[in-house]
């Protein structure tokens, strides 16, 4: 039977991702004697496989752009924000010795491309400012007279705090820890927890068509969601997508998911135009020369300067036009419709992936129970929540860590009165 240990500080973070470090590290920063409690080895391990292990640190614009990229309690983060825009991170970790450039659509990386980079900037924030750092589940608050007092690990050790901030992250990604232990214990300390969905995850849907073009990876397209319920669309941008064996993937797609907040089978219809760079008069008199210069050629063998090979089997099935039609024959009405089903490629969705496999989740601590001005429990003295616990998400871009860190850093920094 192991040995119980008590210990006592001013802060415990149980939870060592983004908002658990930044959190830790600032109250140490603020000399709050403060304990980080991490189930991994090492803290930081969702960091390390975030933006494809690039991690996408935050968006270079301003707070209210992050705020407006929250499509759930985005308001709830206007003072986390405001103290703490992007601009604060983007000179936080600069200033830690990590060099950054920002990309496309204001997404921030390391100059390095290297996620390891933004652990070990946090890892040695932590280390300079005195943080312990003690590897162990929290399986529990302590809880006395409508206040928190500290938490007990699953091997029974004790830590007493008079202030803990729970950063223990969503359900996405339960191989890097977050496995939901952060509303356990906020549910303990009656807090409601809103329904938990994955939020920027993988769409399954295709009718085996996507299966056929599995790791088809597509640059430069453009994407429609269309709700089928609200009879409009809903969601529009550009950039990149994948064909995977179950339906589609990648940063469009992603993004994608985060407004289709009511799924059923059958209600949102993703429509992917393959040449936005064209109208459509501009892309018919592509096919007209194509179809010149093809002439002679069977319409399945005419299409490899247009489409990718993985491609052109499923878009001439969809198509109608029979696949050894010559190039020549190929009638007015069909090469219309052709160009229509290249401007606008439908993919019916069934679901999401699992939430297991999302990047963030959605749906979390109910945030009307938080004080959004400090992070702090309304119903708990002592206790504040950090980070993807909280029922808040936003779209792909690095919104979703500078949330992290914004409420993270405003937990810590909102500690005032009772220290021991």
């Amino acid at each position: 039977m192991k040995k119980t240990v008590t210990q006592t500080f001013d802060v415990i973070v149980a939870g060592g991702g983004a908002a658990g470090m930044m959190a830790a590290g600032t109250a140490a920063q603020n000399g709050l004697r403060t304990l980080l409690l991490e189930k991994n080895e090492r803290p930081g391990r969702k960091l390390m496989i975030t933006g494809k292990g690039r991690c996408n640190v935050t968006n270079n614009c301003p707070a209210q752009t992050v705020i407006d990229s929250a499509p759930t309690n985005g308001r709830f983060l206007y003072s986390a924000v405001s103290r703490f825009p992007p601009s604060r991170v983007m000179k936080f970790f600069e200033a830690l010795g990590v060099p950054l450039k920002t990309e496309r659509g204001g997404r921030v990386f390391p100059q390095s491309d290297r996620a390891a980079d933004v652990v070990d900037a946090l890892a040695r924030f932590l280390r300079k400012n005195g943080v312990l750092t003690v590897h162990g589940t929290v399986s529990g608050l302590l809880l006395a007279e409508n206040a928190v007092s500290g938490v007990v690990l699953e091997d029974g050790r004790k830590f007493f705090a008079p202030h803990v901030i729970v950063a223990c992250g969503g359900v996405s990604y339960p191989g890097t820890g977050s496995t939901g232990d952060g509303y356990r214990l906020a549910r303990q300390a009656g807090h409601t927890v809103t329904p938990l969905r994955p939020s920027l995850v993988p769409l399954i849907g295709g009718d085996g068509d996507c299966a056929q073009m599995q790791g088809l990876a597509l640059k430069n397209i453009a994407v429609k969601v269309f709700d089928r319920v609200k009879g409009k669309v809903i969601y529009e941008d550009f950039g990149e997508m994948l064909f995977t064996h179950f339906g589609l993937s990648g940063p469009v797609i992603l993004s994608a998911s985060s407004h289709m907040r009511e799924m059923s089978p059958g209600r949102y219809r993703v429509l992917i135009d393959l040449k936005p760079a064209l109208s459509p008069e501009r892309l018919d008199a592509r096919l007209q020369r194509d179809f010149e210069k093809y002439q002679n050629r069977n319409f399945i063998n005419s299409l490899h300067d247009l489409l990718p090979a993985k491609m052109i089997p499923v878009m001439v099935s969809k198509s109608g036009i029979p696949p050894e039609t010559k190039c020549n024959s190929i009638e007015r009405e069909q090469r219309l419709a052709f160009a229509a089903l290249l401007k606008e490629y439908p993919v019916e969705i069934r679901s999401f992936r699992p939430i297991e496999e999302a990047i963030v989740t959605s749906g979390g601590v109910n945030v009307r129970e938080v004080d959004p001005k400090t992070m702090a429990s309304k119903l708990v003295r002592g206790l504040s929540f950090a980070g993807e616990v909280l029922d808040v998400d936003a779209y792909t871009g690095g919104f979703n860590l500078q949330i992290a860190f914004s409420t993270g850093r405003l937990a810590a920094n909102s500690i005032e009165g009772e220290t021991i």
